[in-house]
């Protein structure tokens, strides 16, 4: 089987820091190649695989602002189709863009809808509903007007990630710091709690910083900055809990599944896709104020952080994650994998 896992092109894949997308199309691309798939994955110049990389630019336009985003998409998505007969099956990690050409391809494009950025893009999924094979990354990111394959949760490699049984006692928010995600709130648990708040992510929205979290900084409320991969595990496993007081319906929330693979429990806001990743009251808790994740904060003895790990590990692993979407595949191309081997035959 020849798959083309196509990843977005604003940053690296797999990501230095922020991406998530980047970061599940590496995964999926990485997963698949381990079972014997041969992947092409297209992407930056800059990406890493250990399976073949296709690309029309040395960096993302995120990393290289030089250049013209809108132009550089164009150019990527077209570098893909204009090869799409050399594979078996294309998996779209890209957006609505992408579809645009599936109805003048013969190869088959199964497409993971990481979240809608607007409802106003839904007419290009439902144009494409016959033929998009559409993957949701929870339950409660769907549309209602859109036909789905599957839910397949976004798979985390849980080899980065360790288990971590006896944390410190500060809190940690680790996200993008903008509204939606609720960085002020988070500021204000803490506070009302007594507890140090470490605060890391990308500044995404800089007079929200300057008017709402910058004037709180302090030596309890402390802005680290963004997080790589070397140290995102330290600060996960040794916090306390994750704040993760959403004030949007969150299509998944990849820091609570790696908040919960290093035994940290996470309080967030109930909204979005949060009931499915946590467990309330097992694995941290679910809250819609201020107020009840303080009084959350208090309750959080009462967590086994094994079972946070447990439930992580067993729902959001990459290899879960791969074998769910290989099946897909298999539905989608009628193929049956031969006994006790790795090859692959058309059904």
């Amino acid at each position: 089987m020849k798959v083309a896992v196509l990843a977005p092109v604003a940053w690296r894949t797999p990501p230095r820091h922020y991406g998530p997308w980047e970061q599940i199309a590496s995964n999926i691309a990485e997963g698949l190649i381990k079972l014997g798939i041969e992947v092409t994955l297209f992407a930056t110049g800059d990406s890493i695989t250990a399976g073949r990389l296709e690309s029309v630019c040395t960096t993302g336009y995120e990393e290289d602002r030089s250049q013209d985003a809108k132009v550089l998409e164009c150019l990527h998505i077209s570098n893909l189709m204009e090869k799409a007969g050399e594979f078996d099956i294309i998996h779209n990690n890209f957006d609505f863009l992408p579809l645009t050409y599936s109805g003048l391809i013969k190869t088959p494009v199964i497409t993971t809808i990481h979240g809608f950025s607007s409802h106003r893009i839904i007419p290009v999924y439902k144009k494409y509903n016959p033929i998009g094979h559409y993957v949701s990354i929870s339950n409660a990111d769907r549309s209602p007007e859109l036909s789905y394959l599957a839910t397949v949760y976004n798979g985390l490699d849980t080899r980065d990630f360790d288990f971590f049984e006896k944390p410190g006692d500060y809190l940690l928010y680790f996200g993008r710091i903008h509204p939606d995600k609720g960085t002020a709130e988070a500021i204000s648990i803490a506070k009302k709690s007594k507890r140090k708040l470490l605060i890391a992510g990308i500044i995404q929205d800089e007079n929200y910083y300057r008017e709402k979290i910058e004037p709180f900084l302090s030596d309890e409320v402390e802005y680290i900055g963004h997080a790589g991969p070397a140290k995102r595990k330290a600060l996960l496993g040794n916090a306390a809990a994750l704040l993760h007081p959403i004030s949007f319906n969150e299509p998944f929330g990849m820091s609570v599944a790696e908040a919960m693979l290093c035994g940290t429990p996470v309080i967030a806001f109930n909204k979005g896709a949060m009931p499915e990743l946590i467990k309330d009251a097992q694995t941290g808790f679910l809250v819609n104020t201020v107020d009840e994740a303080v009084e959350a904060v208090s309750r959080l003895s009462e967590i086994n952080r094994i079972d946070c790990y447990n439930w992580a590990n067993s729902q959001f692993s990459c290899d879960k994650m791969v074998g769910d979407y290989l099946n897909l595949y298999q539905k989608i191309l009628g193929i049956k994998q031969t006994p006790k081997s790795q090859s692959w035959r058309l059904a």
